[in-house]
């Protein structure tokens, strides 16, 4: 096998590339959300001025790409860390492609000077600790670090449940301000809501790996937003405010444009001086409400969140998320 750079400029490559990475990602999970071809290539040639993607393909002899390596490297902190991915298309797996991927993408992250190097699978409940994936990954000398569970809430849920909560909430949340927005945040919000994003690496529970927190510019975040819905998603953003107007609380959900009924929701977080007000539930009930009053034709949420996040889990499981899958993460330190 020849492993080089990954052309993603070249349309016909790339959507090769899709092709591997959805039988690879969906083996033995068929009937699982999986992104369009549209968001795929959208965000493989998304510009972030805070990361860096290198894709590397794994090729035969005559050219058929047989398996995909991917490293994600942030630019403005955590810079003694990376994101690694490998997948191997399923008709040429057990034949030694997975590791020789591996090795490759790991020498780009000790290249980069990274220390840490992180990756995360889907697995089973009942195999969370035996699946053969954790047991490649710790083959390659990584550890576990840390398991998400990935919860549905199936579409749509009854109008009176959600403005239950939705009441509920406001009775503990006097004071604040709930408001949604597509696809573009008002520039006044932008500061304080990059502000809280920063803090969501710090505050939310990350295993045995410690975050500094991200650099949000308000710069960056615009950039990021409109690379995303310029790829195929319709953004949404709901954010607790207080009367000066500043954003203490946020939920993000990535409605596609294109090809599927499954909804991402990506974050939620309250700022950390701001606990205990129901923001949380405020700001999920209100994004659930404006999704199903404008996208009707959704039938899915999915997230996911640390098993140790108690006040996360209990939001979720009174909104009806099911548990389907964990999000298992390990460690490799260089």
């Amino acid at each position: 096998m020849r492993i080089r750079p990954l052309d993603t400029a070249d349309d016909a490559l790339l959507r090769e590339a899709y092709e591997v990475h959805r039988r690879a990602h969906l083996l033995g999970r068929e009937g699982r959300p999986f992104w369009s071809w549209e968001e795929m290539r959208g965000e493989f040639r998304a510009t972030d001025p805070g990361e860096r993607l290198v894709v590397l393909g794994g090729h035969a002899e005559d050219g058929t790409l047989l398996g995909l390596a991917y490293v994600w490297l942030p630019l403005l902190d955590n810079l003694d860390k990376a994101w690694l991915s490998v997948e191997v298309d399923p008709a040429h797996a057990r034949r030694g492609l997975g590791t020789q991927l591996a090795d490759a993408v790991v020498e780009v992250c000790r290249a980069e000077g990274r220390r840490e190097v992180l990756a995360e699978v889907k697995i089973p409940f009942e195999e969370r600790e035996t699946h053969g994936y954790r047991r490649f990954a710790q083959r390659l000398g990584a550890t576990f670090s840390n398991v998400e569970v990935v919860r549905y809430l199936d579409l749509p849920v009854p109008t009176d449940r959600v403005e239950e909560w939705a009441t509920r909430a406001a009775g503990r949340a006097a004071g604040y301000t709930i408001e949604t927005h597509v696809d573009v945040v008002p520039d006044e919000l932008v500061p304080s809501l990059c502000v809280l994003l920063g803090q969501l690496g710090v505050d939310a529970p990350t295993g045995a790996v410690d975050w500094e927190e991200e650099v949000m510019t308000p710069e960056r975040f615009t950039h990021l937003r409109a690379e995303l819905v310029a790829g195929g998603r319709t953004m949404i953003e709901t954010v607790a405010l207080t009367p000066e107007r500043l954003v203490v609380a946020q939920t993000t959900l990535a409605v596609p444009t294109t090809g599927r009924t499954d909804v991402s929701q990506w974050g939620t977080f309250v700022h950390r001086e701001h606990r205990g007000h129901a923001l949380g539930l405020a700001v999920k009930a209100a994004a659930l409400r404006h999704l199903q009053t404008h996208h009707p034709d959704m039938r899915r949420i999915v997230t996911q969140n640390a098993e140790t996040n108690d006040h996360m889990v209990a939001i979720n499981e009174l909104m009806g998320f099911v548990p389907v899958e964990t999000s298992t993460e390990m460690v490799l330190r260089l």
